[in-house]
């Protein structure tokens, strides 16, 4: 974070935000009504700049930037997973089922828990969540049963139980920048990928890939984050600002996600994507138990106690 100073009352903070996605996507409307609220509510001592597809660096450099201090915010989730294992949980394949099992994660201790050790062991501080919407596998033939996966070259994301689970269904899972996607689907270096359907359509995959598989196999959320120190930096008055515009923003984002999701799926259909439901039991059972124990310890404590919650939920 910049600032440029005459006087204690004349400070001006610039922030800079790095995204993975384009301009279409609600991530980055989002940032922009943001960044617009945060000029009008500042008196414009808060100025941010928003760069969309990953300009500033992809997901991980990204982090890493804001950690060195040269930029100041961005999105991420399970990607933390590379320096917290807790943030596995944010997006672990099959864990949640439905909106009631995720919002038990989300609002209880365990994701009380998440936030904190983001803030405590890197650097980032979580100022609202944002929808993602279920993950879904694209190919380029129809994947109905983890039988059928055969092998096929798979981008995922750097999020170690994503590896986990894909090799364990059968793929060959490929860690790969999102920014790199669409030309290695083009090129064949990658047989498919996997991303909820708002990612699908604003990357353009419909022009790469023939199918939708619908495996639903992961129910998640994502994080704008700030940078902990940059965050600190800002006077009293504008942190409380700053929080204050992040919750509207994310009320904002919620609404744009709820409305392209009614049509996304007839979008993609009208660009020739074919939808397949698959068998989402037998995917879930063939990774479960992989994805389980290559969690450490602590983690598996955390994933029977959330398991224990989901149980109390869905009998009562």
């Amino acid at each position: 974070m910049t600032s440029v100073s005459c006087d204690q009352k004349q400070d001006r903070y610039l922030l800079r935000a790095s995204l993975l996605v384009n301009e279409d996507h609600t991530w980055y409307k989002a940032f922009r009504h943001f960044q617009q609220i945060l000029d009008e509510k500042s008196g414009g001592r808060i100025q941010l700049q928003v760069y969309p597809s990953e300009q500033l660096g992809k997901e991980l450099e990204s982090i890493r930037l804001i950690q060195a201090g040269v930029i100041d915010m961005t999105v991420t989730a399970s990607t933390l997973s590379n320096w917290i294992e807790i943030a596995a949980f944010c997006e672990m394949p099959f864990l949640m089922r439905d909106t009631l099992e995720k919002k038990l994660l989300m609002s209880g201790e365990i994701g009380q828990e998440i936030k904190s050790q983001i803030i405590e062991k890197t650097g980032l501080r979580p100022v609202a969540t944002f929808e993602r919407g279920l993950r879904h596998l694209t190919s380029n033939r129809p994947i109905k049963h983890p039988d059928d996966l055969n092998g096929m070259i798979l981008r995922v994301p750097n999020v170690p139980s994503f590896v986990t689970a894909w090799k364990a269904m059968g793929a060959k899972p490929t860690p790969m920048a999102f920014s790199e996607v669409f030309t290695s689907l083009q090129q064949g270096t990658v047989e498919g990928q996997e991303n909820p359907l708002a990612l699908i359509a604003s990357a353009g995959f419909a022009e790469v890939q023939k199918y939708v598989n619908l495996t639903g196999h992961v129910m998640s959320w994502s994080y704008p984050v700030i940078g902990e120190k940059q965050f600190q930096e800002l006077p009293v008055e504008l942190q409380h600002i700053f929080l204050d515009a992040a919750i509207e923003m994310e009320a904002y984002e919620k609404r744009l996600f709820k409305e392209s999701e009614e049509n996304i799926q007839q979008q993609l259909r009208d660009k020739g994507m074919v939808f397949i439901e698959p068998d989402r039991k037998a995917f879930s059972l063939k990774c479960e138990a992989a994805i389980y124990e290559s969690l450490s310890a602590d983690m598996k404590v955390i994933y029977q106690r959330f398991a224990d919650l989901r149980e109390d939920l869905n009998t009562k």
